[in-house]
């Protein structure tokens, strides 16, 4: 009978490969092999379809011309102040939120601005639709912290309006209005 001493026993525990060391299997033991390893099914990708060439459309009669709308107007480019704008929109909704909170004495007003703006530089439904987001964008920010007036509310819209009036003012002076 052979005999190791114990030296040699720790030689052939710590002998054993290195991913027999991992700390999970010490906990749980080696890994078991699946009874059933999935193979990868390659993906099915139908034949491309070709679409029937259509005919060259027949000329309209006179009477479908005149029934024809005229198209959409082409948007312009944006005007020159529209970052402006558009963040002094955001801040008129802020404004709209945090003033009515704080009981403030021009709380209902800034609905009313707002449409003024709208009425005034919206010239087109595109120009009108990113003014419009840009009120709501302000608006909600602050209707998802504040539900009643606190001290940064009140803080926070007394430096909207000094950015909002600082806004309005270089924009008036540098594009004219």
């Amino acid at each position: 009978m052979k005999r190791i001493s114990l030296i040699g026993a720790a030689l052939l525990v710590f002998a054993e490969p290195a991913s027999a060391q991992n700390f999970f299997e010490r906990l749980f033991g080696p890994p078991r092999q699946p009874d059933y390893i999935p193979q990868q099914q390659p993906q099915f990708r139908p034949p491309p379809q070709r679409r029937p060439q259509q005919q060259a459309p027949r000329p309209a009669a006179p009477k479908e011309k005149e029934k024809a709308e005229p198209a959409a107007p082409v948007e312009p480019p944006p005007a020159p102040y529209e970052k402006d704008l558009l963040r002094l929109a955001e801040i008129m909704g802020s404004l709209a939120l945090l003033r009515p909170l704080c009981s403030a004495p021009d709380a209902g007003e800034w609905q009313n601005r707002m449409q003024a703006l709208l009425d005034a530089e919206g010239t087109t439904p595109g120009r009108k639709e990113r003014l419009a987001g840009a009120y709501n964008k302000g608006y909600q920010a602050w209707a998802l912290t504040y539900r009643i007036c606190t001290a940064s509310a009140e803080a926070a819209s007394t430096r909207y309006l000094k950015e909002g009036e600082l806004l309005a003012r270089n924009i008036a002076s540098r594009y004219g209005g």
